[in-house]
């Protein structure tokens, strides 16, 4: 019966037909793919390579070559491009780098012949010409040094340091050696200038201490500030007998003895002078001062 009907055949088999691309066809389709796909910056150099492959390259060379096409070069040309941006950032962040690590303090040569550097012995210490301030104590912090027997002879060299200083330094320490006995009124201009100046004033009554305000400056410069906090007992307990010792001659024993009497700080400053007396261990002088503390205004009128 199929033979004998070859129409009812095409009609219920239709032909098919297959389209088998070029390699010129292949070529193109593939570079239009990577030129939707290719990032703006290369746009150009893609459309030039299309142009020279499709009119100069024979489509035989082309396919027995196995060269890999225009293409293939941009994640070359993105990497480059990836690694001169690095490089530029690099160099950027070369400019803007941190000061170096120095294990000793630097001198400045100013200070050459003073004799509060034989009173620095616990750290090393070196001469420097390139530096503003007195003493280089840290990355970010710094010294400078006067006496209160030069400041009487010459008032406007520590304002000009001051100004030659900048901001160059986070930490800035004015250390005052005072070396006379009246320097009320030259503290008095000198903590004026420190102020102007956003320097923090340290004060050093003998060259032995001045020596160790720099020593320690230098042997602290890593550490965090907590190690100079104050510790404090979050518990309820630590906090009524930090409020209520700093009563005159309260100790912590009648903190324990308020507390299991009264119960809480509120019941310890409703209390009155009478019951606080009868507490053991909180005597009459005790009670006045604790019912007063509660009780009298902070500001008494005149």
């Amino acid at each position: 019966m199929a033979d004998n009907n070859p129409s009812l055949n095409d009609q219920q088999q239709p032909k098919r037909r297959f389209h088998i691309p070029t390699v010129e066809e292949i070529e193109r389709s593939r570079l239009e793919t990577e030129k939707r796909l290719a990032p703006i910056e290369t746009m150009r150099q893609i459309n030039i390579d299309l142009s020279t492959s499709m009119l100069q390259k024979p489509v035989e060379n082309q396919a027995s070559s196995g060269t890999s096409a225009p293409g293939s070069t941009q994640p070359t040309t993105m990497t480059a491009n990836r690694s001169s941006l690095s490089g530029s950032n690099n160099q950027a962040g070369a400019a803007v780098s941190k000061p170096s690590y120095n294990p000793s303090v630097l001198v400045s040569e100013v200070q050459r012949g003073n004799p509060l550097l034989a009173c620095i012995r616990n750290v090393r210490w070196s001469y420097s010409k390139e530096i503003l301030s007195d003493f280089v104590v840290g990355r970010f912090a710094c010294v400078l040094y006067l006496s209160i027997k030069y400041h009487r002879l010459h008032p406007e060299y520590i304002g000009k340091r001051i100004d030659a200083l900048g901001k160059s330094f986070r930490v800035r320490v004015l250390l005052v050696y005072v070396d006379t006995d009246d320097s009320k009124l030259p503290l008095r201009e000198i903590n004026r200038t420190a102020l102007l100046g956003d320097m923090t004033l340290l004060l050093a009554w003998s060259l032995e201490e001045a020596g160790r305000y720099i020593e320690s400056l230098k042997a602290f410069e890593n550490r965090q500030p907590d190690i100079i906090k104050e510790r404090v007992e979050d518990s309820h307990m630590a906090r009524l007998a930090n409020a209520l010792t700093s009563v005159r001659s309260v100790n912590k024993t009648d903190v324990l003895t308020l507390s299991s009497n009264f119960g809480s700080f509120t019941g310890v400053a409703n209390a009155t002078e009478e019951m606080l007396n009868l507490c053991p261990g909180i005597g009459e002088q005790k009670a006045q001062r604790l019912f007063k503390a509660f009780n009298e205004p902070f500001i008494h009128d005149k």
